[in-house]
């Protein structure tokens, strides 16, 4: 029976030998991570001072090591946090957008908590407290915390540092039951009355409102298209000329810190392309924009800034929330609006959603017409 191999990241008998000016050397062989031995030697005035170097040397060894750096369960919580997003960097398979979410909501939400724990300390009662008492504050911050607690800990789990990941067997969350807060027809129809003051307002000095604030309302109306999928429209994804008039839901803006506002080829996920029919109010609005604009070239934007810049999703949401506090109208956020054309859109029978001279929008209409599609 052949000798049984050295384990991984331990090393084998220590060999001292004298050099010719009076020094000695201490060698071993170490077995890196990736599975070779490899000789480390260290030298001394004393064959007892090279073996306490080489055995600090080995202590200390790092060649071929795994990227946590010998990490174990009496690691600190922080320290594995920065290698969690090291790896999320190097895999490269989560969107840059998702990857700073995921950062965000680990360093204002879950690090607080934990930040003074080793990670044999985090266990399953200590996960569930902190995601319960969190969730009393907020459903969407305990929701959020969940997944980026979940993922670092499962990569301790893979890399052996912890046995079993404790947030496995949390409870769950449990939302309580609400209406969806959509916008009555009543407060749709003040929002557009509110819009259409501010846009023909007494200008004085400066450009005149080009009227996209309330285009752009209109098309998240007709579309339940989020404000960055809206803002993503290009004329070539318009077909309004088909017995049914479609917009096709293809991207999404997207605007980082030390990078340009652009458009993304695809909306929040890739299977979220889809096309979706267009009410003759959404319609109007559309026509009416690429009047105004002039545009013929297929792949430009249909809702842009004056130097023909993609809007930041953040520039439309201040612009309408300043347009209502003028009005007196609280809580109108573009969210609600996709809200609306869920409930409101869907639930209400032979009412009028569109204004008087915009046409009609009952239950069945061509506004509920969507389809999926597979991304190009």
């Amino acid at each position: 029976m052949g000798r049984p191999r050295t384990p991984i990241g331990t090393f084998g008998v220590i060999a001292t030998s004298t050099q010719t000016n009076g020094n000695h050397v201490a060698r071993a062989r170490y077995r890196d991570w990736d599975g070779s031995n490899r000789l480390v030697q260290a030298t001394g005035s004393s064959r007892a001072a090279a073996e306490r170097k080489l055995k600090q040397k080995l202590a200390e060894r790092s060649l071929y090591q795994p990227g946590f750096n010998g990490m174990s369960a009496d690691s600190s919580f922080p320290e594995l946090v920065t290698y969690w997003l090291e790896d999320m960097e190097i895999e490269d398979r989560l969107s840059r957008t998702t990857r700073h979410l995921y950062e965000r909501d680990m360093r204002t939400l879950v690090l607080p908590a934990f930040k003074d724990l080793t990670l044999r300390e985090i266990g399953v009662a200590r996960c569930d407290y902190f995601l319960k008492q969190l969730a009393k504050r907020s459903y969407s911050r305990a929701k959020h915390a969940r997944v980026v607690l979940r993922l670092a800990l499962a990569l301790a789990v893979r890399h052996e540092i912890l046995p079993r990941n404790p947030m496995d067997h949390v409870s769950r969350l449990h939302r309580k039951k609400t209406i969806p807060d959509a916008f009555t027809i009543g407060e749709v129809q003040d929002i557009r009355a509110a819009i259409k003051t501010w846009e023909s307002r007494r200008i004085l000095a400066g450009p005149r409102p080009d009227r996209q604030l309330g285009q752009i309302v209109e098309v998240m109306l007709g579309t339940s298209a989020r404000i960055g999928e809206v803002l993503a429209i290009r004329l070539q994804d318009l077909d309004l000329d088909g017995p049914i008039p479609t917009a096709r839901i293809a991207g999404t803006i997207i605007s980082r810190k030390g990078e340009p506002t652009h458009r993304q080829d695809h909306p929040k996920t890739d299977r979220s392309v889809r096309r979706v029919a267009l009410p003759s109010f959404a319609m109007q609005a559309i026509r009416s924009r690429l009047l105004r604009s002039g545009e013929t070239d297929p792949g430009a934007l249909l809702f842009s800034t004056r130097v023909r810049t993609p809007h930041t999703t953040n520039n439309i949401r201040r612009l309408l929330r300043d347009v209502m506090d003028a009005a007196g109208i609280g809580n109108v956020t573009p969210h609600r609006f996709r809200r609306t054309v869920a409930t409101v859109v869907n639930d209400a029978q032979g009412v009028l959603l569109a204004s008087g001279s915009s046409g009609t929008l009952t239950r069945g209409s061509r506004c509920s017409t969507t389809s999926s599609e597979t991304r190009p």
